[in-house]
């Protein structure tokens, strides 16, 4: 599991115990300290054969879709092999899901051949009811089945 700084806001990874083995933060990247050392968003982008970005940000939506690497998650997008599965499920407010940058940046993401996972409607954090709350998390994993093929291992973006 990768999260950004922001994602930190809304849990703990100590509180994952038992359930993620590895969480890794942005400070992590910079492990290696001399030519020739793995560099983590290579080789995370190496293990995993399927990535998943839950919830998609809309920051993290607009860096990814325009190239842009400034944390060990973006590092790893901008290093992924579009042959394998890229699936996205944005979470934001409706307004921010409904402005008109969103659809042209999933577009762009959707001509790489990243997968969407549309956001529903309820009550948002923001406390405004409408559409861009994350996916049940039930479709999400349905979703990565039908995208992996066999066994698979799985890296998992937070923003």
């Amino acid at each position: 599991m990768v999260t950004t700084k922001s994602a930190l806001h809304f849990f703990q990874p100590a509180s994952l115990s038992g359930l993620i083995t590895t969480v890794h933060v942005d400070e992590d990247e910079w492990a290696w300290k001399s030519r020739g050392d793995p560099v983590l968003h290579i080789e995370l982008r190496k293990w995993a054969d399927v990535m998943v970005i839950a919830p998609l940000s809309a920051n993290t939506l607009a860096k990814i879709s325009n190239g842009l690497c400034d944390n060990l998650l973006t590092c790893i997008v901008r290093a992924w092999d579009f042959h394998r599965p890229l699936l996205l499920a944005p979470a934001m407010n409706t307004l921010m899901w409904e402005h008109p940058f969103t659809s042209k940046q999933l577009d762009i993401m959707k001509s790489l051949g990243a997968q969407i996972i549309d956001p529903v409607s309820k009550l948002l954090m923001c406390n405004d009811k409408g559409n861009g709350a994350l996916a049940d998390v039930n479709t999400i994993v349905e979703r990565v089945r039908e995208a992996a093929v066999g066994g698979v291992r799985l890296g998992l973006g937070v923003t």
